[in-house]
């Protein structure tokens, strides 16, 4: 089954202490839909401008992504810069040209009304709303959130809460949220707004999943020994968890294929921040999600002693 994708497309700048690179395919809608699209098929929401490279748009259609949902429309594409500090954790942005980005109206083509999964990526909770709108009985609706639309417009956001199966977020953003120093505590709030399902990013520490009746998972995170470019990883992640619910195609989403979604989200952006941009994803393959994952599974078991 497919996938629905909305949110930002960008053209990225993007400088950490060894390189920096202009003009990268970037924003969420993205990262997302193709990470989604090595598990299922994607239908893509977004908004560019006329200058938007024809060689991005040929790339996310051979990655299986309907394109019906771009609007390609005159004026500039969104732009971000940003700098990463040396750790690669934290960052700074330079400079942010919403240009065609500040009209966007998320329109959903004939069809995309009815795609049971939908990913909707780290936009205003009003265009997530209105998305939402538009959807006809979807089976399972994934959001991401940021601290921005948090400070801002949190009326929006907790009613938006109401209408998701699944919320996404770090963990500086849950303990904003809901004024919690404990995750744990801080989970059982968020999961108290509404969606059944919450996953808690935690970086290079990893993520923790939970759902219904106590249910908790902790994934670990893949190490890795050099880091380009981490622009992209969440977004990545939740692209790769709801690409694998739309394979599975269940008729009712289960905890236990929301343990693997995570750990496959994990194995995407671990995978996209080898590289900037999306130019390790160009080149990832099945074959090496699969190794990764089974080096996920081997990491994470262990034998009772004594």
């Amino acid at each position: 089954m497919s996938v629905l994708v909305v949110g930002s497309i960008a053209l990225d700048t993007v400088k950490t202490p060894i390189e920096e690179h202009t003009d990268l395919l970037g924003g969420s809608t993205c990262y997302a839909s193709v990470a989604a699209s090595f598990f299922a098929p994607v239908n893509l929401v977004g908004i560019v401008g006329d200058d938007f490279p024809k060689a991005h748009i040929d790339f996310l259609r051979g990655h299986n992504i309907d394109l019906a949902g771009l609007q390609i429309v005159p004026g500039k594409t969104f732009r971000w810069s940003g700098e990463y500090m040396w750790d690669l954790n934290t960052r700074e942005t330079r400079s942010i040209a919403l240009n065609v980005f500040e009209s966007f109206e998320p329109k959903l083509p004939p069809g995309y009304e009815n795609t049971p999964y939908v990913l909707l990526g780290n936009i205003h909770p009003n265009l997530q709303h209105h998305v939402l709108d538009q959807m006809k009985q979807p089976r399972f609706v994934i959001a991401d959130t940021m601290d921005l639309w948090i400070n801002n417009t949190p009326e929006e956001l907790i009613r938006l809460l109401g209408r998701i199966d699944m919320l996404i977020l770090n963990d500086s953003e849950a303990r904003m949220l809901t004024k919690e120093t404990s995750l744990i505590k801080a989970a059982g709030k968020i999961r108290g707004m509404g969606p059944g399902y919450l996953v808690i990013k935690k970086g290079e520490h990893g993520a923790l999943l939970f759902g219904p009746e106590g249910q908790f998972f902790s994934c670990g995170a893949y190490p890795l020994e050099d880091i380009k470019d981490p622009t992209g990883a969440g977004d990545s992640f939740a692209g790769g968890l709801a690409g694998h619910l739309a394979a599975l195609n269940e008729s009712t989403v289960t905890f236990a294929s929301l343990r693997k979604a995570v750990v496959l989200g994990s194995v995407l952006a671990s995978y996209n921040v080898e590289a900037f941009s999306l130019e390790r994803l160009r080149t990832l393959t099945p074959t090496d999600i699969d190794e990764r994952y089974q080096t996920f599974k081997r990491m994470s078991q262990f034998e009772v002693i004594g």
